[in-house]
């Protein structure tokens, strides 16, 4: 919700506020601005993020191996953990393939989607 008072003159508010604004505060400035106080009920609307202009130029930006450093960051892993969640693998051998010194297979590629329960295309 947004309320909006009016300068004299203009059509610049004078003030605004937003977020849920209780009853009596809504009468109050009615009584006090009466045809120049207004409330523009806002509609929350959700999008996926995935479908935005600006994730679209970040995922182009980011290269494979910095996808596999922030989906690794975001859960809470070591390069080690993950290296032995994926089989074997060293902290270096994962430092590797987050600096871009070490190619990522597919297999790899669909071991980390499964632990980070992403699509594998996002490390390809």
């Amino acid at each position: 919700m947004l309320a909006v008072v009016k300068k004299p003159h203009t059509k610049q508010p004078l003030f605004e506020i937003k977020g849920e604004i209780p009853q009596s505060i809504i009468d109050y400035f009615t009584h006090k601005y009466g045809n120049k106080f207004e409330v523009i009920e806002e509609q929350d609307q959700l999008i996926d993020i995935t479908e935005t202009d600006w994730f679209k130029n970040i995922n182009i930006l980011t290269s494979s191996g910095e996808t596999i450093k922030i989906y690794r960051q975001n859960i809470g892993l070591t390069q080690t953990e993950l290296g032995k969640k994926l089989g074997n693998f060293t902290r270096h051998n994962i430092s590797d393939m987050e600096n871009g010194r070490r190619g990522i297979s597919k297999n790899i590629a669909k071991k980390l989607s499964l632990i980070f329960d992403v699509p594998v295309e996002r490390f390809l």
